[in-house]
């Protein structure tokens, strides 16, 4: 019975997690095609792919191999992208903390927008889901979007292999970018940190190694965070 009902709560998070395929399928396969023009080879793409699970961090770290910047300001660079990932965890944690360890391993690799949000909404309005169910919930909602993401990044990158260096394809990189933030910016402290971090970008445009993306990103977090306090203080934030 308890194996029928955990079982349910997977399906369940499978249909809710399904639609997200419409953009993680494109923009796997965009990854993929830059990839390639950016000169990985597949086995590259897809090491890439599995090891970070992360679209924003990967492009991010994509962008900084192409100019040649040293590996540590690459990985850090990736890590501050991925720094939400961590607020995340500790959201999650009150409903997914007392699984298996190697359950709970297994979801902090498969913690993405996509899985948390689902999953955070389902955790909340049915506060009292054993723990194997919320952990099929949760697996659920990321299977659509990991076999999607995974897919369409292989067939990217054999697709990129195909297309002439003359196309130019990087201009897709900071269109996927905004496509990215633009859905992101509902409240007033997201506007905030977006024009903050659109300012420290263009101003520290001339740092060695595009340092100036991780100095905007920190930037544009504390603009937030004090924009946050502020609305909190004044009732104003919901």
């Amino acid at each position: 019975m308890a194996f029928s009902t955990t079982n349910s709560y997977y399906w369940k998070g499978f249909r809710d997690g399904a639609p997200f395929m419409l953009v993680a399928g494109p923009f796997g396969m965009l990854f993929g095609v830059l990839a390639t023009e950016a000169g990985l080879k597949l086995t590259e793409t897809l090491v890439l792919t599995a090891t970070v699970f992360a679209g924003a961090a990967q492009l991010t770290a994509l962008q900084l191999m192409q100019e040649n910047a040293p590996t540590f300001i690459v990985l850090a660079s990736a890590l501050a992208v991925n720094l939400r990932l961590a607020m995340y965890s500790a959201s999650l944690t009150p409903f997914l903390g007392g699984a298996p360890m190697w359950q709970r391993a297994f979801a902090a690799y498969l913690t993405v927008d996509q899985s948390y949000a689902c999953s955070i909404v389902r955790f909340e309005t049915e506060p009292d889901l054993t723990i194997p169910q919320r952990m099929g919930y949760f697996l659920g909602t990321v299977t659509p979007v990991a076999t999607a993401w995974y897919s369409f990044t292989l067939i990217g990158a054999l697709l990129g292999a195909r297309i002439p260096e003359s196309w130019a394809l990087d201009f897709a990189l900071p269109i996927a970018f905004l496509a990215m933030v633009t859905p992101m910016l509902r409240t007033s402290a997201h506007v905030v940190a977006a024009l903050v971090s659109i300012t420290v970008a263009l101003l520290a445009a001339g740092l060695p190694y595009n340092l100036g993306l991780m100095v905007a990103g920190l930037a544009g977090m504390i603009a937030g965070a004090r924009m946050e306090l502020v609305l909190r203080k004044k009732g104003l934030w919901t």
